[in-house]
């Protein structure tokens, strides 16, 4: 038994090359080349570091260098960044301050204006009362007159007929004189106050006394003409009516003869009361008034060619 299995055993190990397994190399040679190099680089490098100190001690010193410029940057410009919010901070609180500066001045200012005009009306008060008070003269009112409250502006408070006596303060202004009406101060327009009562003028109303008349068939304003001519101006005789032309031959029209000044005053006096007397146009001196265009005045006439055509020698009425 035991020749035998020495045999398989000699048997087995005369094998072939190529019946043998590949063998493997061994990997300590590489290893321990590469950790021969891992130690000469270290030794190199503790040898570096060992004999040139300074250098480490630079490279804190830079890195140190570096990190404080960095920081040294990053202060500056958050100051930078903190002083510019600071300037603008400082130039919006400004201009809150001033506007509420602003404001306050100008509460004074109206505060002192509001006080300033209750004196001043306390003062004017006073011296109304006083005017009023103290009031001893009295003029004649010449023409119709709107009351008014204040010398300049106010309110219309009422009027005062012609040929008024009243009672004034002396006290002038705004183009106005104060009066005392019914215990109280009133203005009206100055110009209008006279120291003598003035002559009434021609008035509506009267009887005429001369002997004139028109004809029977004239328009009824013709005959309210004539009665008002001839009332207020007695030394005026002819009149003339009925013609065979236009509104003389309709009744509508008087010629009354008079010239110079006087024909004027009866012109106006006539324009002065042409709704009472139902006139529509009067002519005299070649000019023409008319109710259709009675704001225009007296209007100026082309020439006609005589004296009479152009109503010099007399006054024109004509009535609706």
């Amino acid at each position: 038994m035991a020749q035998h299995r020495h045999k398989r055993d000699a048997n087995a190990r005369r094998t072939t090359p190529h019946d043998q397994p590949p063998v493997r190399k061994s990997r300590i040679p590489q290893l321990a080349g590469s950790l021969a190099v891992l130690a000469t680089v270290g030794a190199v490098s503790l040898g570096v570091v060992t004999s040139a100190p300074e250098i480490g001690e630079q490279s804190d010193l830079l890195a140190s260098s570096a990190t404080g410029s960095v920081s040294n940057a990053l202060s500056t410009d958050s100051l930078r960044r903190e002083t510019t919010v600071s300037r603008s901070q400082s130039r919006a609180l400004g201009r809150q301050s001033e506007r509420a500066l602003d404001r306050y001045q100008a509460m004074l200012a109206a505060k002192r204006e509001r006080a300033e005009a209750r004196r001043e009306a306390e003062r004017e008060a006073a011296a109304t009362e006083r005017a009023v008070r103290n009031a001893d003269t009295r003029l004649w009112t010449t023409e119709d007159l709107n009351l008014w409250t204040a010398p300049d502006g106010g309110r219309q408070v009422g009027t005062l007929d012609a040929i008024e006596k009243v009672l004034v303060t002396g006290r002038k202004a705004g183009g106005r004189v104060e009066l005392v009406v019914g215990g109280e101060s009133r203005w009206v327009s100055a110009g209008y106050l006279s120291d003598e009562k003035p002559d009434p003028g021609p008035t509506l109303g009267g009887s005429c006394t001369n002997g004139t008349s028109v004809p029977s068939g004239v328009h009824q304003g013709i005959v309210l003409v004539h009665q008002a001519v001839c009332a207020n101006f007695p030394s005026i005789t002819s009149y003339g009516t009925f013609r065979g032309d236009g509104e003389h031959a309709e009744g509508r029209a008087v010629d009354i003869m008079v010239s110079g000044s006087l024909g004027w005053e009866v012109a106006e006096f006539l324009r002065a009361n042409y709704a009472a007397l139902d006139i529509e146009y009067l002519i005299y001196s070649q000019r023409i008034w008319s109710v259709e265009r009675g704001g225009e005045g007296w209007r100026g006439m082309s020439d006609r060619g005589s004296i009479t055509a152009n109503h010099y020698d007399h006054v024109h009425v004509t009535v609706y």
